[in-house]
């Protein structure tokens, strides 16, 4: 069962870190890509869907590590598993974003 437990904290990890941007976005009146702009993922969101998606992120992210199991801040294993998500989300996220927004710079000609 703990295997199960440190996975929900990765992916709680995730959805805490992909509520940043959306979130961030959104309160600062920005749009931002979300999964509901056309294309998905692609196209641009106005910022209140932004600030609900975030919100609906932060949700997530809290029901998966501190609803399953027993998440403690002390134990290194279950903070390892919250900021593994936090960082693969964070990657992809740059990755993806990057090349709407010229993060990606190095891989241009």
């Amino acid at each position: 069962m703990h295997a199960l437990q440190l996975l929900s904290y990765v992916f709680g990890g995730a959805f805490f870190a992909n509520s940043v941007p959306h979130v961030v976005s959104g309160m600062t009146g920005r749009p931002f890509q979300s999964p509901f702009a056309t294309p998905p993922g692609e196209g641009l969101s106005s910022s209140t869907v932004n600030v609900l998606w975030g919100f609906a992120n932060i949700i997530a992210g809290y029901l998966l590590v501190c609803r399953v199991g027993d998440f403690r801040l002390r134990n290194a294993g279950d903070v390892i598993a919250l900021a593994i998500g936090a960082l693969l989300i964070a990657l992809f996220s740059a990755r993806h974003f990057g090349r709407f927004h010229g993060g990606n710079r190095s891989e241009q000609p």
